[in-house]
């Protein structure tokens, strides 16, 4: 027997969850030892650590509390790893030093593989002066080039992906270039963007009105309001970016606008954070809590909900102790308001368990009091560790009770605050679940619909095959097995049928008790008129969204392409691996496979003391093998730093795939004036050009390349293929085409690669 409902969770398990050495032998032999690991590790700041561990262990068994998957990943590791999901980094100064510093702290924050946001606004526009050194400024634009540049380095030394987030004021001067920055496909692929919006500037939009780009109180041109909508619209519905944040409603709902002012979020959008803000994510599985699903008088047992909630929010504020940090900054923000996000995985699932259509006024009403009940219990639970442990240090029971959200919480849960305090600031907030959606048996993902109730994955196997399994929605699965094979009912729909009003009645029905944001993707068929994309995104400012997020599927917002021999040509049958190379072009990174094969070989430089040993690894894509990695090691410490660079510069390229025998060339072509030296016969005119001669060698015996001094086997001019079937973008992790646009993130169904972790 297993604990895993389907194949695919246990293999995400297995591939992103599971405890194991560093050799990757496993310590957690079953998800229950995950489950006990994460138990016993957050209840060891407990009086009754035993007592507790066994009450957690109970609310993560049978994944009915979901914590986020760096909780599940490294709780009870003892790992350097930060269990915060998501940061929000420091205000950004105005000056050169204060922006280095700024770049410094980010990297810190994402090699423990933190996601982060960032508002630009606060660099001075492009043209402004500098004083003192007679110039011009670059613009926060270009510095956030240097962002994106430093995010690809950290990756490409192997660390596990961290999104980022870029905002800018809708009265910036550089809002335009910022609306545009990712209509070049080469810039800021490491960046989500964002325009803040503020309700003057909807009041101008819907009056007609002009609009000032303004910065340090100088006015620097003045536009139609209308015409900077427009463009914001036309860029996400062209590019699915940017996303709009309606930042003065954020501000003003937040339950610490007393001691706050925000003007970010994280890279999903569902938490707006402030200067260091960190939050911590778990999801309550809505879909196993339906009493009789499928049956008459079929509905969300709300006792157990109420019950699952509380002990939930014990477990994340005891995360609040447990996790390290990055930075000290963040260590304090966090101590001081002990803000959690408790969402929800699930919801449409349970929808359809109880003969509720996804997306109509019925439904909106039961999200409304399912997520009125979390929050109900959440509150109440808080303020019970408040009686037990103290309220946040922050506290201040008039200012708190007197914010937006909390003006329209229950008044016996008000009167419980006023009387006892709270233990964290803010505790609701709807995140990405994609991942551990799949492995919790591949239920809905957040408040998200079913995105498609089944699907034929292709699964890598250990001799380089695929073969082919169905992957099937909790809940379609459930009612196969309760009904057999027949017909679903008209109520089951999903994220293809749906009109994308229906998508903003859900999301504005789910943010009414979330005290956060909501990480949502409202899906618009291509063929849509850009009026009525519009009409999305006024809906969504007129019901009291916090923000919004569409995706339009279309050519351009394909993130990676396939160059294939000929325009037509199918996926090979042939599971060996091809000895042709291929040209895969990608706007991000690969991420690294748990196991690569490669090869290791010795250079022997003459004169020199000790040898460099030259390890290539390679990865299999659409059935050809191609460099993936390089590392070049030497006892000799005049080589340390240089080899590292070089180890990290080609590493990131051959990530990025495409035809990256010209590194071969650019190597070989690095003569040392010192001289070169005779090796096997040839004159090599630098140690470089060596290491270019190795990695040549490898291309040739893997057949990347055809020969010395030739290009690639395949021919690099051929067609571009994908772009008009409805085939999609291959994923950057295991190269399948199952990626979809789920919360906001490009996440795949066959692997779970996910491009915000």
């Amino acid at each position: 027997m297993t604990a895993f409902a389907a194949p695919i969770a246990e293999q995400i398990w297995d591939m992103k969850y599971r405890f194991k050495d560093a050799d990757g032998a496993p310590v957690d032999i079953t998800v229950e030892d995950t489950w006990r690991r994460i138990a016993r590790d957050l209840a060891k700041v407990e009086d009754d650590p035993a007592l507790w561990e066994e009450t957690f262990f109970d609310a993560l068994s049978d994944f009915k509390y979901l914590p986020a998957g760096r909780i599940i990943a490294g709780a009870g590791t003892e790992r350097s790893v930060t269990l915060f999901n998501c940061f929000v980094m420091g205000t950004i100064p105005d000056d050169m030093g204060g922006i280095f510093e700024m770049l410094k702290e980010a990297a810190l924050t994402m090699q423990q593989g933190g996601g982060i946001g960032y508002d630009f606004s606060t660099i001075r526009p492009k043209g402004a002066d500098v004083k003192g050194v007679a110039a011009d400024a670059s613009g926060p634009l270009s510095f956030m080039d240097v962002w994106d540049a430093m995010c690809r380095t950290i990756m490409s030394a192997g660390s596990r992906r961290g999104a980022m987030m870029a905002t800018m004021r809708c009265d910036h001067p550089d809002v335009e270039a910022f609306i545009a920055a990712k209509q070049d496909a080469a810039r800021l692929r490491m960046f989500n963007l964002s325009v803040l919006i503020t309700d003057e500037f909807m009041e101008a939009v819907k009056a007609g009105g002009p609009w000032e780009l303004v910065f340090d109180n100088k006015v620097y041109k003045t536009v139609q309001a209308l015409d900077l909508w427009n463009k914001i619209m036309r860029g996400t519905f062209e590019y699915a970016e940017p996303g709009v944040i309606f930042i003065d409603r954020i501000n003003r709902a937040n339950n610490l606008s007393y001691v706050e002012q925000i003007a970010a979020t994280n890279p999903c959008g569902e938490q707006p954070l402030p200067p260091y803000g960190a939050c911590l994510l778990g999801s309550i599985n809505m879909a196993r809590l339906v009493d009789r699903p499928f049956e008459d008088g079929a509905d969300l047992d709300e006792e157990k909900l109420d019950d699952l909630v509380r002990v939930a929010v014990r477990m994340m504020d005891n995360v609040v102790d447990a996790s390290k940090f990055p930075l000290e900054a963040q260590a304090r923000e966090a101590a001081a308001k002990r803000r959690i996000g408790l969402g929800v995985t699930g919801l449409a699932d349970a929808l359809l368990m109880v003969g509720s259509r996804y997306g109509s006024e019925e439904a909106a009403r039961l999200t409304e009091r399912w997520l009125h009940a979390v929050a109900r219990a959440a509150y109440l639970a808080s303020v019970e560790l408040a009686r037990e442990k103290g309220a946040f240090p922050l506290f201040d029971a008039e200012a708190y009770l007197a914010s937006g959200t909390m003006q329209a919480m229950d008044e016996d849960v008000r009167d419980a605050i006023r009387e006892h305090g709270i233990r964290n600031a803010l505790l609701t907030s709807i995140a990405p679940t994609g991942t551990i959606s799949l492995y919790a048996g591949n239920v809905s993902s957040g408040i998200e619909p079913v995105f498609a109730y089944a699907y034929t994955r292709k699964v890598l196997q250990k001799d380089g095959s695929r073969t082919e399994e169905e992957v099937v929605d909790y809940a379609v699965q459930m009612w196969r097995d309760k009904f057999g094979d027949i017909d679903l009912p008209d109520h089951f729909v999903n994220a293809q049928t749906l009109a994308p009003l229906d998508h903003v009645r859900m999301q504005a029905a789910a943010q009414k008790w979330v005290d956060s944001s909501i990480s949502k993707t409202i899906n618009c068929p291509e063929d849509i008129s850009f009026d009525d994309f519009k009409d999305v995104y006024m809906e969504a400012w007129d019901t009291g969204c916090k923000g919004c997020t569409t995706y339009r599927p279309n050519a351009v917002t394909g993130s990676v392409l396939s160059v294939s021999e000929t325009a037509d040509s199918a996926p090979s049958e042939n599971p060996e691996t091809s000895t042709d190379g291929e040209v895969i072009y990608m706007s991000e990174p690969l991420d690294r496979p748990a196991e690569l094969e490669g090869q290791t070989y010795k250079v022997k430089w003459p004169d020199s003391e000790h040898a460099l040993y030259i390890t290539i690894n390679d990865i299999v894509l659409n059935g050809h093998r191609r460099p993936f990695e390089v590392f070049i090691n030497s006892k000799n410490m005049e080589h340390f730093a240089w080899t590292v660079a070089l180890t990290r510069m080609i590493s990131a390229v051959f990530r990025r795939g495409g035809d990256v025998s010209f590194v071969v060339e650019e190597l070989k072509a690095v003569f040392d004036p010192r001289g070169g030296a005779w090796m096997q016969g040839k004159y090599i005119p630098s140690i470089l050009a060596a290491i270019g001669g190795v990695i040549e060698k490898h291309m040739i015996a893997t057949g990347f390349i055809a020969g010395e001094g030739m290009g690639l086997k395949a021919d690099p001019q051929a067609q571009v293929v994908n772009l008009s079937g409805n085939r999609g973008p291959a994923c950057p992790s295991c190269g399948q085409y199952d990626l979809r646009m789920v919360e906001g993130c490009m996440t795949c169904a066959s692997c779970g690669h996910s491009k915000c972790g």
